[in-house]
């Protein structure tokens, strides 16, 4: 609580992505500071000044609450990127800035929500990459999804794991999906690292042999062609 009233820390610059997280970290200094109320939809207005009915305790209330809007207007503002800020700093209310940033992006995180999770389908594992890398970029999206509050529980995503990989290791994962236990997702990362360890040395090994084989007949045939001449 104290970094966040030290004004040497600042907030990540809002600039249009990961909205959720910036709303979250920035009401949170705005709530430490005691000045997150204004930006309260139920939050009553105060009666316009009058000289001759406004008490002392109502004058206090109306300065306190101005001073208010002028710091949470400013804590938003300072948090926002340079093009940002000069879009909303035209606005005069910290409620309003802040209800059409969430008007705005709340709308797009809604439709990152179906992006994300449409690629998360349609994702393919492939053989030109290396299988726990590309296991690495699924797990990306899956901390995205996480950010915009979709979870995926970890026997859904062990089960994806295996449905995504690629044709060549059909055996493989007819094989680990006819496993009787259940398998944590680290568990099977260490499997499929270990396999796919067993498949490059064995690749390795025939290529070695290969050239062998190809040594050896290079020999005979240059064995057998001076015989000849």
């Amino acid at each position: 609580m104290a970094s966040f009233l030290n004004p040497n820390v600042q907030l990540d610059r809002f600039d249009g992505t990961n909205f959720t997280r910036w709303k979250g970290k920035l009401f949170f200094l705005l709530t430490v500071l005691k000045i997150a109320y204004v930006l309260d939809p139920n939050l009553q207005p105060l009666p316009e000044p009058n000289k001759d009915k406004d008490t002392d305790t109502l004058q206090a209330e109306r300065k306190k609450r101005s001073e208010d809007e002028v710091m949470c207007r400013g804590h938003i503002l300072n948090t926002l990127s340079d093009s940002l800020y000069d879009l909303y700093n035209t606005m005069k209310s910290p409620k309003e800035i802040w209800n059409a940033l969430e008007y705005k992006y709340k709308a797009e995180k809604e439709g990152t929500d179906k992006f994300l999770i449409l690629k998360y389908f349609e994702f393919t594992m492939v053989d030109t990459k290396p299988i726990l890398d590309q296991i690495h970029e699924l797990q990306i999206l899956v901390t995205k999804l996480r950010e915009l509050k979709v979870e995926i529980s970890e026997s859904f995503q062990v089960g994806a794991i295996i449905t995504k990989l690629p044709s060549s290791w059909n055996d493989y994962r007819k094989k680990l999906l006819h496993r009787r236990d259940d398998i944590s997702l680290e568990e099977l990362q260490k499997h499929l690292r270990i396999e796919e360890e067993t498949r490059s040395r064995d690749q390795k090994n025939i290529s070695q042999n290969s050239s062998k084989v190809n040594i050896v007949e290079g020999s005979k045939f240059k064995k057998n062609f001076k015989v000849s001449h």
